[in-house]
């Protein structure tokens, strides 16, 4: 979970709002008012209008039904988002916006709820009957990409149009420059919307407010001299539209924003340094110009903008330190640098910044104390200096700051004890981030702290070993996170519900035990994570709405049906992730799926469940993640799991399964990233429909029964075929920034990724009875980082472009039957770090290399081989036994040196023993025994001499 986003309501960043309110509405006087008083005057809308409205209306697309009040037999200024004038009854605004990004939800079913809101379809011309219409507002809806109607350049009267994150797409009709009346334009945050010619905004002399954030401008570069010449702008939003800085010197004095007070460049190329133009506009109050690519020292002509309130300069590269002029800006209320590489450390100066509401320096790599200094800042309402490097104690002088309402100090250097004292007068502190610093909270016996908390993180804090008593004061707490405290206690019975309005509890990665019943009694909860603590007996009944529980790593037993189907089990359409793993559980998986039709990711793995995978799952079609290895697991794949069509994760190793793999997998789950297949009792050939996973980045049927030739159409597994380095990991965005946790075998080890995760391409058919050669069409997969397939039958040589898979660290072909010579484009594989050819046929010289010559003799023994690393020619062949599904080896996918020296010593043994033993313990085998010897001798003498 983030930091909260402050809204004006609780930050008042009231001066990026000043002037629209200061300019914008008191144009409007007489304009924007409620239509609560027009019953007063008895006044009802025109027949025209609202036939006018009713076709509006028949074009949208209405899923949450919110236009269920515009019924003609009604009067239509009552109507929803319709808002007539008080005293001649004409329609003066359509509002009609939907909730926007603050107010974006958290779980899966208000998130469904959320898009339902959303109106839909396209805009009916029929609004050019509404002569008197000056307010339109459709933002935050969803028009389908379709484009923005030119026939709105007709609304004569029109002042404030606000078509942002609409889903408007194309060009911007130029016919918008006709509305001359326009005070307000917000078309911002439309993807794909274009405009390749400013030109027609000359045309608004009025206009006050201009917002395009979003809109592709990389072809109108007229913008900058067009913009910078209307007279009455204000405001002026231009983030992400793709701009460069292009203007040449001699047309700079054209350039002219009179009265342009909050300017917003962000997220666009504007070069290595800042435009001499920005710097000259002395009389801005807000700048924004984060992530505009800007590098080298922070330039010193912003001391000279002396008006300014707001400054963001975040997101930028200029890695450096924070220069000494800024802390002199007095006047600045809002200061973001967060993500720019600034160092060092923070000045005492920093108490000069008396004016100073919000101070955000976060992911940074600042060093040093917090200077005490920082306590003078008695106007802060939001500090964050997460992210850096930080170090020392806590300044107790913190406790100073009055009106501080969010702290945030989190994954820094601090440490020490933090006492009562540090949060003396803090009485409005709501959030507090501080998690991830080696500190230690040891407030006073009876202390009640001042403050009533929303959000509290304090990972990896020391707070145990009891649970803190000073924490049931936080009854307000929606949000609590100590993770890795050091509590050894148990649950007390006062805690669940002390917290009525808890919706996101992290207390994993403890040592608190016990039984837990029923958390029924925390209705609120949305998150629950218990994980690696020392819970156990059975699963506890959870609430209807939750969305997340992890209690994963702990002993928990007995049945999963007690949770999901049991008779106080409770149907949910919320939860969206279930991680049981790790656990004692038995029995076998419920077949009740049906009552959870919303989960994406189950994670059962490392359990004692047996039996089938029951046919419901198929009844979980926002399935994504789908992780059941290691348990004792048995019968064929059910069909109905092909239902699960948008499965991104599919691990059932190390369990019973049998049957051929099913053709299914590659027909139906064709957006499979990852499959896992390995250590069952699958048979029969490889289906050549698995060739359609064109996604699939790992892929591992490791160690089963599987037979028949290598599938020549693997080279369709293109997501293999790609060389890139920065391929995301496996997320899943509903809420919350999920990233997957896998366990992939690779060179003889268990290894789990997560957030490395993208960059893996593996692809394991060990083990098996695969026959034929070694299809030279695998060698197309050139972003492959791992490819093993050793104890097969394979025969035939070794491809000879195998060279060309230069990202390959990883190649294991073992205990084959490849003959031939090792092809000298093995020179090429620069990054290989493990390689097996151990035991096959091949004959000749190793071919030189940095990489090859390296490698362990171990490699390459068991061929007719010459050159280093060995260090002698056709080594003793030795074949080992069958290798088993691998443990904990260190080197090796197939076998370890190490179990091939024992194999070696105990044939040694073995065959000693049979010879020897014999001869010691019966006389008469002896005396035959030395007298055949004896006539091998006299005839070898014979033949000699």
């Amino acid at each position: 979970m983030g930091s909260p986003e402050y809204t004006s309501a609780t930050f008042p960043f009231f001066v990026c709002f000043l002037i629209s309110i200061a300019t914008f509405h008191v144009c409007f006087c007489n304009g924007i008012s409620s239509s609560s008083n027009h019953t007063q005057n008895n006044i009802t809308c025109f027949e025209n209008e609202r036939e006018a409205l009713v076709k509006f209306k028949q074009d949208l697309k209405d899923p949450s039904n919110r236009l269920s009040s515009w019924d003609i037999g009604k009067d239509c200024c009552q109507w929803a988002g319709v808002v007539c004038d008080n005293f001649t009854g004409h329609i003066r605004e359509i509002q009609l916006q939907s909730p926007d990004e603050d107010s974006f939800p958290v779980t899966f079913a208000e998130y469904q709820v959320y898009l339902r809101h959303k109106l839909q379809g396209k805009v009916n011309p029929a609004l050019l009957d509404l002569k008197h219409l000056q307010y339109l507002d459709l933002s935050n809806n969803d028009f389908e990409g379709t484009h923005i109607p030119s026939f709105i350049g007709s609304i004569a009267t029109l002042r404030y149009l606000n078509l942002s994150r609409a889903g408007f797409g194309g060009n911007i009709p130029p016919q918008l420059g006709n509305v001359t009346t326009m005070r307000y334009l917000d078309l911002g945050h439309n993807d794909g919307l274009l405009c390749g010619n400013s030109h027609w905004l000359s045309r608004l002399v009025l206009l006050q407010h201009l917002d395009m954030s979003g809109v592709n401008l990389s072809k109108a570069f007229d913008w900058l001299q067009v913009m910078s010449n209307l007279p009455s702008l204000v405001e002026l939003h231009l983030s992400g539209c793709e701009l460069e800085y292009v203007v040449s010197p001699s047309s700079t004095n054209k350039i002219n924003f009179t009265l342009l007070d909050i300017l917003d460049l962000s997220s666009n190329n504007l070069g290595s340094s800042v435009p001499g133009w920005i710097l000259s506009l002395n009389h801005l109050v807000s700048l924004d110009l984060s992530e505009c690519g800007f590098y080298g020292p922070v330039p010193s002509g912003l001391q000279n903008m002396t008006s300014l309130r707001v400054l963001d300069w975040s997101m930028n590269p200029f890695n450096s330190t924070i220069p000494n002029w800024l802390y002199s800006l007095s006047h600045l209320q809002s200061l973001s640098l967060h993500g720019n590489l600034l160092h060092g450390a923070v000045s005492t100066a920093i108490e000069n910044l008396t004016s100073l509401i919000s101070l955000d320096i976060r992911s940074n790599s600042l060093s040093g104390p917090i200077p005490v200094s920082i306590g003078k800042l008695s106007s802060l309402i939001r500090l964050d200096l997460s992210s850096n490097k930080l170090n020392g104690t806590l300044p107790r002088s913190l406790g100073k700051l009055a009106k501080l309402e969010g702290l945030f100090l989190c994954y820094n250097l601090l440490e020490g004890v933090v006492s009562d004292i540090h949060f003396v007068n803090l009485t409005r502190l709501r959030y507090l981030y501080a998690g991830w610093n080696n500190l230690n909270l040891k407030p006073s016996a009876n202390w009640v702290p001042p403050f009533q908390l929303e959000y509290l993180y304090l990972d990896s804090w020391q707070l145990g070993p009891h649970f803190p008593l000073w924490l049931p004061s936080q009854r307000t707490l929606s949000y609590l996170s100590i993770v890795n405290t050091r509590i050894s206690d148990s649950i007390p019975t006062w805690f669940w519900p002390t917290f009525p309005k808890l919706e996101y509890a992290n207390l994993s990665r403890n040592q608190i035990r016990g039984e837990i019943s029923s958390l029924r009694n925390v209705c609120r909860l949305l998150v629950i994570d218990l994980s690696f603590n020392h819970f156990n007996g059975p699963l506890p009944l959870v609430p209807s709405n939750l969305t997340w529980l992890d209690l994963s790593n702990n002993s928990f037993s007995r049945s999963i049906n007690h949770l999901l189907c049991g008779e106080g089990a409770e149907p949910n359409n919320k939860l969206f992730f279930l991680n049981l793993g790790n656990n004692l559980l038995s029995g076998k998986i419920p077949d009740c799926w049906k009552h959870w039709p919303y989960l994406q990711i189950i994670k059962l793995e490392n359990n004692n469940l047996a039996g089938n995978i029951p046919s419901s799952i198929g009844q979980l079609s926002n399935l994504r993640s789908l992780h059941l290895r290691q348990n004792n697991l048995s019968g064929e794949l059910p069909r109905t799991l092909q239902y699960c069509s948008f499965l991104w994760v599919v691990d059932i190793s190390e369990n019973r399964f049998t049957g051929s793999i099913p053709p299914w997998i590659g027909k139906s789950l064709s957006i499979l990233i990852f499959l896992n297949l390995r250590s069952n009792n699958f048979s029969g050939d490889l289906p050549h429909e698995l060739c359609r996973l064109s996604s699939l980045q790992i892929f591992d049927v490791a160690h089963n029964n599987l037979s028949g030739p290598v599938p020549r159409c693997f080279a369709n597994f293109s997501a293999m075929a790609k060389i890139n380095n920065s391929r995301a990991p496996i997320f899943y965005n509903i809420g919350f920034g999920i990233g997957d946790k896998l366990v992939l075998v690779t060179k003889g080890r268990d290894v789990e990724y997560s957030t490395t995760l993208g960059l893996v391409t593996s692809m394991d058919l060990s083990g098996n009875n695969l026959s034929g050669e070694i299809p030279e069409e695998l060698t197309k997969l050139v972003g492959l980082w791992s490819l093993n397939l050793s104890g097969n039958h394979l025969n035939g040589k070794i491809p000879r472009s195998v060279g060309d898979m230069r990202q390959l660290e990883s190649l294991d072909f073992s205990l084959n039957q490849l003959s031939g010579e090792i092809p000298s484009s093995m020179s090429s594989l620069t990054f290989l770090s493990h390689l097996n050819l151990s035991y096959n046929n091949l004959t000749g010289r190793i071919p030189s290399s940095t990489q090859l010559q390296s490698m362990n003799e171990s490699s390459f023994f068991g061929n007719k081989l010459c050159g280093a690393p060995l260090t002698s020619c056709n080594p003793i062949q030795t074949i080992p036994p069958k290798v088993e599904p691998p443990g904990s080896e260190e080197n090796g996918e197939g076998f370890s040196e190490a179990s091939l020296f024992g194999s070696m010593a105990l044939g040694f043994a073995v065959g000693f023993w049979i010879v020897v033993g014999p001869l010691l313990f019966k006389r008469s085998w002896r005396i035959a025994y030395f007298r055949v010897l004896e006539g091998i001798w006299h005839k070898l003498c014979d033949f000699m001499f």
